[in-house]
């Protein structure tokens, strides 16, 4: 949708933003008293084009420093003083008064604000409920843009019970005249927000396209994201968080009694789920929508190096997420932060040039933490505690680099890095970068020494440096430059991709039927494009496994599939929510940040495991976000989730 980029505009944002109804919630549903403008937007194509490019708008963008999901997890620190929203979060100062990260109310982080997901709802139905006053547009193209906006709806309504559970359905908007009570929208109960987004994406798709061809159009909604999407609902909705869930909200009613989570399992939710995404992924096979695999020109530097699959599915995986528009990205944001402006993750996640006469758009602050880097297989396909051939108790002890680690590491006799550096799969070099390491990027190919005072490492007194000794390769194109913005390659952030089918169909598929060798399949494409063995390759060999045939099980492929989930999609901003649906952030989110000691500056002082950042959980709290304490005073009729 380059097109739409390009001329955006605020003009729902002015009006609505003008209007509020004294003593009533202004987010929510009612339309302003606007009339002759809004005829006047939908007079003509020209303006309600701008209209349909306002409801794409609001789109949360996740490729943001103060805006991404990736730092409200155990992933990514930083050590700004100023912490980014996300870090805010994860060390316990979220609060009732003024919410971190809320879609509820709007949020004024640096950068692009995030504007409320009720005012976006509010934009869409003025969207649709107008659209057709356009005189000079055929038919079928109403109904096309009708069923975007329709789409965004149903996916901003999505977002919202992500975050907050039951929430308010806004279907349509009440009319001015509308009493005080008819605005106090109440919440509604979780299954019923559920069926309303499904049915809502159900009636959207009627007049989309299968599948946008046209490179002016890519962003724009067709029939295969908004059933990609469907099968993420799904999938939300048949999880632990929101499926059965006693222990946490078997009490959580409205203020009239109702119950807002079902308390009972159903079975039957993971099946929905199940055929979803198998759906999806039959129509997007159909559409030659696939998993990428690198074909551009390969530098100078290794043109030799390229033919080793390793290196090959480094590749793959690195453009993967940053090549734009290709064959495994689903729907992408076609308005990204990333298009050169100063708060954007890859900005703070690119390495400084110490050769380069500026570093304007290099800030090397963005920091994957040692969990992170943990959680990666070894080459063997295993996770580094599974792995009966890696030095799992030993991980953070030195050793020299061998010819086997040639092509991610520095050799020579005086290099020692830590073992678990060391016989790792492809994403986790294509991914992270750490001292010694070798990184491809401002178009070269550096080997990284990032001790203190080293050309990549922490310089005076400077706050551009990755506070955990590791760097963020992932959401960099290797091509960027960072001495000046115009130099970042500029690319959609991923909002869905082919792979994430793969893993919704196999995780699924195993809470309903139990293991089965079309989960293995499932995996095993994610797994063979990334260069790591097959899941029976690596479970069913005695010699590597330590829990053998560990995908037999439920339980056991239960925990493969959200490792893999983890390692695949990780920097991406699903971290954060799927730790929530799987009810295991008490596990996770309550551990130190750890990393390197970056004011080290001989290995044996840089190589020192140190806690730089605390991070505090609380369960069921934390689970849920806050509803501002402002909008309970304005709408009488809303009730806070648990713990706040």
């Amino acid at each position: 949708m380059n097109t739409i980029k390009m001329r955006k505009t605020y003009l729902f944002f002015a009006i609505i933003s003008t209007f509020a109804l004294n003593g009533c919630d202004n987010y929510l549903d009612i339309v302003p008293d606007k009339t002759q403008e809004i005829e006047l937007m939908f007079e003509r194509k020209e303006a309600a084009y701008r209209a349909l490019a306002t409801c794409y708008h609001y789109l949360p963008q996740e490729d943001g420093v103060y805006s991404t999901s990736a730092f409200a997890s155990d992933e990514l620190t930083t050590p700004i003083a100023k912490e980014t929203p996300g870090v805010e979060l994860m060390r316990g100062k979220q609060s009732v008064d003024n919410p971190i990260m809320g879609l509820w109310d709007d949020t004024y982080p640096y950068g692009r604000s995030q504007e409320s997901l009720f005012k976006a709802i509010r934009a869409c139905n003025i969207f649709i409920e107008n659209i057709d006053m356009v005189k000079d547009m055929k038919t079928e193209e109403k109904q096309t843009w009708k069923s975007e906006v329709i789409f965004l709806k149903a996916y901003y309504h999505f977002l919202l019970f992500r975050q907050y559970g039951p929430i308010p359905i806004i279907d349509v908007n009440l009319p001015i005249t509308a009493g005080v009570e008819d605005v106090r929208i109440k919440r509604k109960p979780v299954d019923e927000v559920v069926e309303y987004i499904v049915s809502t994406i159900d009636k959207s798709v009627e007049h989309l396209p299968t599948r946008i061809t046209s490179s002016n159009d890519y962003g724009r909604i067709d029939k295969l994201i908004a059933y990609s999407i469907k099968s993420r609902v799904l999938l939300y909705a048949a999880s632990p968080l929101f499926n059965g869930n006693a222990t946490f909200y078997d009490t959580f009613k409205d203020k009239d009694g109702v119950k807002l989570f079902n308390t009972t399992y159903d079975k039957e939710k993971w099946k929905k789920a199940l055929d979803a995404a198998e759906y999806a992924l039959q129509l997007a096979e159909a559409n030659n929508v696939k998993l990428y695999e690198f074909s551009g020109v390969v530098p100078t530097f290794d043109t030799l190096d390229i033919k080793q699959p390793e290196v090959k599915a480094l590749y793959n995986y690195r453009y993967m997420f940053t090549e734009r528009w290709n064959s495994e990205l689903i729907w992408g944001n076609s308005n990204p932060v990333n298009n050169g402006q100063w708060w954007s993750l890859q900005a703070a996640s690119m390495m400084i040039n110490p050769d380069a006469s500026a570093n304007e758009a290099a800030w090397q602050w963005t920091s994957p933490t040692i969990q992170a880097a943990e959680a990666y297989y070894t080459k063997n396909g295993l996770p580094i505690d599974e792995d009966l051939t890696f030095k799992y108790t030993n991980r953070y002890s030195l050793a020299r680099v061998t010819d086997a680690d040639k092509y991610h590491a520095m050799t020579g006799s005086t290099i020692m890095i830590p073992n678990l550096h060391l016989g790792r799969e492809p994403r986790f070099y294509a991914s992270i970068g750490f001292d010694k390491g070798i990184y491809r990027t401002w178009g070269q190919k550096w080997n990284l020494a990032m001790k203190k005072g080293e050309a990549y490492g922490r310089r005076g007194n400077t706050n551009d440096y990755v506070i955990t000794g590791y760097v963020l390769k992932k959401v960099c194109h290797p091509n960027s430059e960072g001495d000046a913005y115009n130099k970042l390659v500029a690319y959609p952030w991923p909002i869905i991709r082919l792979a994430e089918l793969y893993l919704n169909y196999a995780e699924a598929y195993n809470e309903y039927y139990g293991p089965d060798q079309k989960v293995y399949d499932a995996l095993n494409k994610v797994r063979i494009r990334s260069g790591v063995p097959t899941v029976e390759q690596s479970w069913g060999n005695p010699a590597l496994a330590k829990t053998l045939n560990k995908h037999k099980t439920r339980d056991g492929l239960r925990e493969i599939i959200k490792q893999e989930r983890r390692i695949e999609l990780a920097f991406e901003g699903h971290r954060n929510f799927d730790v929530r649906r799987w009810k295991e952030a008490d596990k996770y989110f309550n551990i130190p940040v750890t990393g390197w000691s970056v004011d080290g500056s001989t290995t044996n002082t840089f190589y020192i495991v140190k806690t730089v950042g605390q991070r505090s959980f609380i369960t069921p709290r934390d689970y849920l976000h806050p509803i501002k304490y402002s909008e309970m005073i304005v709408n009488s009729n809303l009730v806070q989730n648990p713990g706040w």
